[in-house]
């Protein structure tokens, strides 16, 4: 977004385009009100990736609405917990969007993002916290960050972890994901040096009341530099997780 302001306003100085003109192509800033939603435009300027949208909650005419003025201005795309419904019908109306199911999110980038020079690892605890390790995923590939997921490697098996240290040890960024106890991401922490951010999940059983359990041990792990985001949040970790990564 930055690019195009800069280039409005050298259309501007050179004579281009007329003050009017500029002004109506910079209206839109540093945020549009759509009555049901007001759109940010300034979010990549102060962060570095524009608003990001949540879907659960939102009708599927006001998500399209949104993701289609995202689009227009900013040429960058990410809706987290959307069905395909919605892809299918925002597909109609831009063609380029993609959808990663098991992570629901849709998905828009114009143009390739600078590559970052970390691998961020993606780790989760069992296959059934897949999910919420898609939706980092996604965000981190599409913000720029080479990826690297291991699967099904938690403490019932602690070989398993324990034989992937090169894993751990390549990565500048870890995301441990994991539900039940959540006992996974202070044993990766123990393991390595880097900065690891713990994801709870919402499985388990009764006892884990939905990932309070996890949520709770994971805060309250005795090793250093674990931070925590919420429960089935891998959006979240993937965001922060881009902002550590160089």
């Amino acid at each position: 977004m930055a690019e195009r302001v800069k280039g409005i306003l050298q259309d501007l100085e050179k004579g281009h385009i007329s003050v009017p003109k500029a002004l109506g192509l910079l209206k839109d800033f540093p945020y549009e009100d759509m009555g049901f939603a007001k759109v940010d435009n300034h979010r990549s300027l102060r962060r570095g990736f524009p608003e990001v949208i949540f879907g659960e909650g939102k009708t599927p005419e006001q998500i399209i609405k949104i993701a289609k003025r995202i689009i227009a201005h900013d040429g960058i795309l990410l809706a987290t917990r959307v069905g395909q419904d919605v892809y299918r019908a925002l597909k109609k109306q831009c063609p380029g969007v993609k959808y990663e199911p098991k992570a629901r999110a849709i998905y828009f980038r114009r143009s390739a993002p600078p590559r970052k020079t970390g691998t961020v690892a993606v780790i989760t605890a069992g296959t059934a916290d897949l999910p919420v390790a898609e939706e980092a995923r996604v965000t981190l590939e599409l913000m720029g960050n080479d990826v690297e997921m291991l699967c099904d490697v938690g403490v019932a098996g602690l070989h398993r972890i324990l034989d992937n240290k090169d894993v751990l040890e390549k990565a500048g960024v870890i995301i441990v994901i994991a539900g039940m106890e959540g006992a996974l991401a202070s044993v990766v922490s123990g393991l390595v040096s880097k900065p690891v951010i713990a994801v709870p999940t919402s499985v388990g059983y009764g006892a884990s009341f939905g990932g309070l359990a996890a949520l709770l041990a994971m805060m309250n792990s005795c090793s250093p530099g674990v931070s925590v985001v919420n429960i089935d949040n891998g959006f979240g970790a993937g965001y922060f997780a881009s902002l550590i990564n160089t």
